[in-house]
């Protein structure tokens, strides 16, 4: 649990006030006191609570977003819908939205988190693109911190309330689609394999495949990184294959852009001869050439949702429901119509 400065006072066997006011450097105490105040703090590791300070001005407390990636991440599309949609409701809500960036598992996520949690910087988290083993939930579980939740899965484990995402159930669809189409050989391109809607959204196209009675086949299942590089590099080593896919699925739709491009390259006629599939619903999607088929989630909507559910359980109000269902929208077009 973190330090506080009521724990600061009692192992210096002095008063609150008189340890707040040393260390925020009124001259009413004397510089030895300061001294041993500021010493005593860093042993214990003890940092002011922003969230105290906000509360003697009388202000609203904040809710906090660390996006799992690095900051060029900020461009991309369907992370700036989703803030955009944390951002809005934060408003309407009257409390302030603070937001960081880190790249997963790093040091400076574990930094980054720790401060905001012994500072008080916030008084809850959102956290998106949900992990295996996520240390997140356990550190914020045990420092008692409120959270909530984007999951794509079920996740009833979890103590928090959250978005829940029909991914599994939405690229079941998808696949199926491709299937109708009489594409047999269907390459999967997915995201990072800690993710787990990369490991939901892998099992609803293996589910299919099983269903259909359409063997798996590993070397048609290739990990991305759900950037466009990476769906260009992945989609030239597919392509390339003795034997290539007709129908390339990708985890999201920035990876399909990618294998667009690669396609392209390759001179493969794109709707006819290979069918390629994204997975997010971005507006850009509607103009590419072809226009690319692909699973709309609503980012902006989600956001706003998990957010709202973030103030609830912070502020302890009675909430009607502590999860919100969304099912994404297959939306087919001509990157896979024969």
């Amino acid at each position: 649990m973190p330090v506080t400065i009521r724990d600061l006072a009692r192992h210096l066997n002095l008063s609150i006030t008189t340890v707040s006011r040393a260390l925020d450097g009124y001259t009413d105490v004397s510089e030895e006191t300061r001294q041993r105040v500021i010493a005593a703090a860093r042993e214990l590791g003890y940092e002011p609570s922003y969230a105290a300070r906000q509360l003697r001005r009388r202000q609203a407390g904040a809710l906090g977003y660390i996006l799992p990636s690095g900051p060029s991440q900020f461009s991309d599309p369907y992370s700036v819908h989703f803030i955009t949609g944390l951002c809005d409701e934060a408003s309407t809500r009257q409390v302030d939205l603070v937001i960081s960036s880190a790249a997963p598992g790093s040091e400076q996520e574990k930094r980054q988190y720790h401060h905001w949690v012994q500072t008080r910087r916030v008084d809850g988290f959102v956290l998106n693109r949900l992990r295996m083993e996520d240390w997140r939930v356990a550190y914020l579980t045990q420092n008692r911190i409120p959270f909530a939740v984007v999951s794509p899965v079920a996740s009833g484990e979890i103590p928090a309330p959250r978005v829940e995402v029909q991914d599994r159930r939405a690229m079941e669809e998808l696949v199926a689609h491709l299937i109708e189409q009489g594409h047999r050989r269907i390459a999967y391109i997915g995201g990072p394999a800690y993710l787990l809607l990369d490991r939901e959204r892998q099992a609803g196209y293996r589910d299919v495949l099983a269903r259909a009675r359409i063997a798996w086949n590993p070397q048609l299942v290739v990990e991305g990184d759900l950037t466009e590089a990476g769906g260009y590099r992945a989609a030239l080593n597919l392509l390339r294959l003795p034997q290539p896919p007709t129908a390339l699925v990708c985890c999201n739709d920035l990876t399909a852009l990618g294998a667009l491009r690669a396609a392209r390259e390759l001179q493969f006629s794109i709707g006819s001869e290979l069918a390629i599939s994204g997975f997010d619903g971005l507006k850009e999607t509607e103009y590419t050439h072809p226009p690319l088929t692909t699973v709309a989630r609503p980012a902006y909507e989600i956001g706003r949702q998990v957010c709202a559910l973030l103030h609830t359980a912070v502020n302890r109000l009675p909430v009607e429901q502590q999860v919100i269902v969304i099912q994404p929208e297959l939306i087919i077009r001509a990157s896979t119509r024969g």
